[in-house]
This record gives C-alpha cells, sequence and structure tokens, in this order.
C-alpha cells in the first residue's frame, strides 16, 4: 500500500490509499481510501507508517489539555448537598423557580468551596473565566449577573418553607433548642438594616447587622433571622418563640440560651406566657446575692463541684451551681494582670499630677482616670483621692477578694424538672452553646465568609445571611463525616472528664492523630481548607489531539489514596465523567 495523489486540474489533489495487483501479466491499482479531507500532518504520519517508518513524536505533541477544571472539591460538596436532602429541599415545584433553585444550589457549593462576593461567583461560571468545574458541572455556564440576585430574592421567599422542613427533620417536642446571637459589619451605609450597636467584630466605627442563629442541640443548624445593627440579644428572642411555636408548630421545646439572652424579664414576659422551658445561667450580681442571701453557701464545694438548690428568688426553677477550679485559676491570673496594667497606668497618671499640679485640676484628672480604669473595667478594684492637684490610689482589697471568692463558680438556671433532665445533663445542655459559638465562628471565618457584606437592600442581606447558614449546613455535616481526616476528634464519645463541669480531654485517637499529623490507615491529617485545597486537584480536564484539535474529550485525573478516603468517608463515589 502506498499514498498517491492524483493531480485535478485546478482543484487541490485528491490523495488516495491505494494498492498494486497483478491481474495477468498487468500490473494495476485499485484504490483503498480518500485522504483528502485529513489534515496533512495526519496524511503524512499515515504515510510513514505505510512505510513501516517509526514515527517520532513527543507527549505534548500526541495530547494537549486544552482545559483543566478544579473538579474534586465540587462533587465533594454537591454529593453532600445531595446526600443531605437540601438539594430537594431547595428544588422547587414551579418552573419559573427551577432554574433560581439551580442557581441557589451553585452559590451554596460556591460558598463552600471558594468564598467571595457574588460577582465572583457569576465569573467563575462562565467559561472563559470559570475558577471550577461548578458551571459545567451543573449546566449554569450561561447564567446572566441579574439571575444571580433574581435567585437570591427567591431564596428568601422561600426561607419559611426550608426552615419549617429543617425543624421537621431535626427538632421534636421536647427536644432542646440552641440558639444564639452574633453581629456582622456591612459596607457602605445604604443599608436600612445596618446601625451601630454591640460589636463582636471590634469594629465600633462600622455599621452592623444583628443575626440569630438557631440550632439542634448537636449543633445542626436549622433557621437564622436578621435584625437591625441595634437590637439587643434579648430583644431577639420573641421572634424566636413565634417561629418555634407557630412556624414549627412545636407545643414544647427547651430554649438554650445564655445569661445575656435569656433574662428574668424575658422569662416572666415571653417564655412563661408561651409555655416555654428554658436553661440559661445567672449573672454575677444574682450570683452574689444569693451568696449573700444565703441559699448559696461555697463551703459545700471544697469537696465537690456541682450541686444543686433552690432559691426563694427563682420559685419553680431549680439552680445547678457548678465551680470549676481550672477557671478559677484563670480568672485569678488574667485579674491580676490587668490589675498590674492598670495599675502601672495610674502611677504614671500620679506622676504625671505631681511633676506639675497647678496644670491639673480635679475634672482634668477625673477624665484622664477614666480613660485608664474604665479600659480594663478594673474601676471597682481600686480606691482614688482625687482634688485639684492632687491623686493618689490604692488597691481595693476587700473588693478583689470578694470577687475572688467567686471565681469559677457559674449557675444554671432551669425550668425543667430533675425528673425530665438531671442537674449533669442541664450543664451539659448550657455547654452546648458551644456549637453555636462554633458556627458563627465559621460562617464569619475563612470558610464562608459571611463578612464583608456589600448588599444595600435589606432583604439582599438576609438572602446572603441564609446562603450562608445553608452552607454551614452541607459543610457541618461534611466536616462530621470527614473528622477521622481532620483535626478534630473524631471520638467525641470516647473523651474522659473528671465531671461534667471539668473540661474534657481529648480521645486517645484524637491524641494519637495529631501527635504523628496520621490518620490510622497512614494518611496526612489536614485542616479542613487545606483538605478542599487537595479535592481541588481532581481535575476534570478538556482533551485533545493536535491533529484534530477541534474534537475533544474530557478525562478525570487519576485520584490519590487521600481523595479516595475522603470520598469513602462522606459515602460518595469517585467522580466520573458525566
Amino acid at each position: 500500500m502506498f499514498i498517491e495523489r492524483i493531480p485535478n486540474r485546478n482543484s487541490p489533489p485528491a490523495i488516495l490509499i491505494r494498492e498494486s495487483y497483478r491481474e495477468g501479466q498487468k500490473v494495476k491499482k485499485r484504490t483503498l481510501a480518500n485522504l483528502s479531507n485529513l489534515p496533512a500532518p495526519l496524511i503524512e504520519a499515515i504515510g510513514a507508517l505505510l512505510k513501516c517508518a517509526r514515527i517520532e513524536q513527543s507527549i505534548e505533541e500526541t495530547f494537549e489539555i486544552q482545559r483543566a477544571w478544579p473538579h474534586g472539591h465540587v462533587a465533594a460538596v454537591l454529593g453532600m448537598l445531595r446526600k443531605t436532602g437540601l438539594d430537594k429541599l431547595i428544588e422547587s415545584r414551579a418552573i419559573e423557580g427551577r432554574r433560581s433553585a439551580a442557581i441557589i444550589r451553585a452559590m451554596i457549593v460556591s460558598r463552600v468551596i471558594a468564598p467571595g462576593s457574588k460577582l465572583a461567583f457569576w465569573r467563575a461560571l462562565k467559561p472563559e473565566t470559570a475558577a471550577s468545574s461548578l458551571g459545567s458541572t451543573l449546566g449554569l455556564e450561561d447564567v446572566a449577573e441579574r439571575e444571580v440576585y433574581a435567585a437570591l430574592d427567591w431564596l428568601l421567599e422561600q426561607q419559611p418553607r426550608i426552615e419549617a422542613t429543617l425543624a421537621k427533620n431535626h427538632l421534636h417536642d421536647g427536644s432542646l433548642v440552641l440558639y444564639d446571637v452574633s453581629s456582622s459589619y456591612l459596607e457602605g451605609r445604604c443599608c436600612e438594616l445596618a446601625q451601630y450597636g454591640k460589636t463582636r467584630d471590634h469594629r465600633p466605627d462600622r455599621l452592623q447587622i444583628v443575626y440569630g442563629l438557631m440550632c439542634a442541640v448537636d449543633g445542626t443548624p436549622v433557621a437564622v433571622e436578621v435584625f437591625e445593627g441595634n437590637t439587643g440579644d434579648p430583644k431577639t428572642l420573641s421572634a424566636q418563640i413565634d417561629k418555634l411555636k407557630r412556624r414549627f408548630k412545636l407545643k414544647r421545646v427547651v430554649l438554650v440560651g445564655d445569661r445575656g439572652m435569656i433574662t428574668s424579664a424575658r422569662i416572666e414576659e415571653e417564655l412563661k406566657p408561651a409555655g416555654l422551658d428554658w436553661i440559661t445561667s445567672l449573672r454575677a450580681p444574682q450570683i452574689k446575692a444569693l451568696v449573700a442571701g444565703g441559699p448559696l453557701q461555697l463551703s459545700i464545694f471544697d469537696e465537690r463541684d456541682l450541686a444543686e438548690i433552690t432559691a426563694p428568688d427563682y420559685p419553680g426553677e431549680r439552680l445547678i451551681v457548678c465551680r470549676n477550679a481550672e477557671l478559677a485559676e484563670e480568672r485569678k491570673r488574667k485579674r491580676a494582670e490587668l490589675l498590674e496594667m492598670t495599675e502601672r497606668n495610674l502611677r504614671r497618671l500620679a506622676q504625671t499630677v505631681r511633676r506639675a499640679p497647678t496644670k491639673h485640676n480635679a475634672a482634668t484628672i477625673g477624665r484622664k482616670i477614666g480613660e485608664v480604669i474604665n479600659k480594663h473595667k478594673m474601676a471597682k478594684h481600686f480606691t482614688l483621692d482625687v482634688r485639684d492637684g492632687h491623686f493618689s490610689f490604692a488597691r481595693n482589697e476587700a473588693a478583689i477578694a470578694a470577687e475572688a471568692q467567686l471565681d469559677g463558680f457559674y449557675v444554671v438556671r432551669t425550668s425543667v424538672p430533675n425528673s425530665e433532665i438531671g442537674a449533669e445533663a442541664t450543664v451539659a445542655a448550657y455547654k452546648g452553646l458551644s456549637v453555636v459559638e462554633r458556627a458563627f465562628r465559621t460562617m464569619k471565618g475563612v470558610d464562608l465568609q459571611v463578612r464583608p457584606i456589600h448588599h444595600w437592600l435589606a432583604e439582599r442581606v438576609k438572602a446572603h445571611v441564609l446562603l450562608c447558614m445553608l452552607a454551614y449546613y452541607v459543610e457541618f455535616h461534611m466536616r462530621k463525616a470527614l473528622a477521622p481526616m481532620l483535626f478534630a476528634d473524631h471520638e467525641p464519645e470516647a473523651r474522659e472528664r473528671a465531671s461534667i463541669v471539668a473540661a474534657a480531654e481529648p480521645s486517645a485517637a484524637a491524641v494519637q492523630k495529631r501527635r504523628s499529623r496520621k490518620t490510622s490507615d497512614g494518611l496526612a491529617v489536614m485542616d479542613w481548607s487545606d483538605l478542599i485545597s487537595h479535592l481541588a486537584t481532581l481535575t476534570l480536564n478538556e482533551v485533545a489531539l493536535p491533529l484534530q484539535s477541534t474534537e475533544t474529550f474530557k478525562l478525570l485525573a487519576r485520584p490519590t489514596p487521600l481523595q479516595e478516603k475522603a470520598f469513602a468517608l462522606l459515602g460518595l463515589p469517585l467522580p466520573r465523567v458525566q
């Protein structure tokens, strides 16, 4: 066989594969294939093969990867979104809502793998600026920017339905409900929810919003609500009571909140009339009143760290008094440091007044004293002598000793009878508020980045916070499943503690994992963000042959052992090309 070029007048020559054969005394040719439409390099390669020549070609010339999209993290988060049922929950029965539901699913995945602005999300979907396989996997490569904001508006309309279903799945009559409040600052000054208030971000110069998060007892987020930035914590409680009773249709639950949330006023005016029980704690002045009045005898804690008492000021309630020795030592150390810093600054001020007494009247000295002693809230621990041209001070040892007497003490307050929940279980329920605080840290930190908030419209801000909560719902379940690969304690039931008051020691498996930086099967232990980044290296590649660059096929990278382990723990199959 050979290749023969047949001239074709003014047209390109016909390029044929032909072979010779003998018919009698004559040598004839017959055509086996027409190569005229093939690229010239391919024709030359075929010709070389027919001559039994070896084709020297590098691997770069054999295949061409036209595009490589990070894909493993998309597949993992999207798989967990579907596994938890959140995918179906977000789905819309209305035809006009299906597009918005698909975009919201993509926004949830994007918030977990690469949190950013809505504009960054929109760009990450477009083929020319795609940062992952998210757009192509969900068929959302043609999303318009206005559709992203329309999807947010649609999501806010679905919030009552979504939260009611989550509550049905994770709450029931008689269950514990954890509730806490946080705040985040906004960019700009146009949002009507933005107000100055008590800041948790240490940014008193910025307008902020307040939002309350409701969780099941295991920390699963159920509902979130946004308030104006100057709303006090107790003022958010009535909305949650209405939500539990009217929207979630729960007749009886136990609301767990901190002492700044569930106050005596809120108990009398809102919780009792609604028929809800509560678990909270007392403030420091209330504990002092118990000691002064007699119900709380501190001497009983010489040999124990927990005792249940009753007091006339709290009829029908149980008070569980706890003393944490480690907390007592920490408060003692911190108070000593703050006293020393405050005393050092007061000493400098006294020296300044002595050097120039005529320049310092009592009012001037008082203002400067206020700046010093209010910085660390140490005013109650000093006695001051202030006159024109004179300032002296001394520690109030009696006040310091009175405060030190209550170091490490806290009192849990509940209306739930002992027959339903014991003293230790009550303390454990109150300490369970830490899972809500962990949720806030995740939402506000590098994982989900609820801030910075750039939206101007109040409804968009609410939708943004709801979106972050739904993303945390997915991440919460992923972290729980992937705990053996993370630095988290993956055997919490094996943790030991001397009592419910004392801090729990990490399990032996967790100690070994952190010490060796290896899992039980020898794989590397990783931080959450590092694991997400590693999953992203499982790329989806668009591959072409240089000789036929217009036709491509998709090929997944080979998963690493760490990636295989992650998908196994998540209970998901390894990604494959659709």
